[in-house]
């Protein structure tokens, strides 16, 4: 069970939330306590080529090439392109998931080579 309190007077409940709600509360929370902006997209959102530029933190014209290359999914809403949320965080998450290997064989690379890594 979770005491939540506002700062005004008389504002407190509390609930019990599943782990997986919880868990995204404290993160939002300790981001927003470090400063940094929060956005909260439903996976199933259809975003506009802008939105999910700023999402993956490029360009627009970069967003696009990544579109018409085929690197993230996209339909066409008349002339406007619209990507879906999970595909947009699926896109993210391998180009993660490419990045940590990358630099693990490189990590893995210097040490064979005793470059002091």
């Amino acid at each position: 069970m979770v005491h939540v309190r506002s700062e005004d007077p008389g504002r407190e409940v509390d609930v019990v939330l599943p782990a997986r709600i919880f868990d995204a509360l404290l993160e939002l929370l300790r981001h927003t306590a470090e400063g940094s902006a929060v956005t909260l997209v439903p996976v199933h959102a259809e975003l506009t080529t802008q939105q999910a530029a700023d999402l993956l933190n490029v360009s627009r014209p970069h967003l696009l090439e990544l579109l018409e290359e085929g690197a993230i999914p996209f339909h066409r809403t008349g002339r406007h392109r619209r990507v879906l949320a999970q595909d947009l965080f699926a896109f993210r998450d391998r180009r993660r998931d490419q990045s940590r290997q990358a630099f693990e064989e490189l990590a893995a690379v210097s040490q064979d080579h005793d470059l002091g890594y």
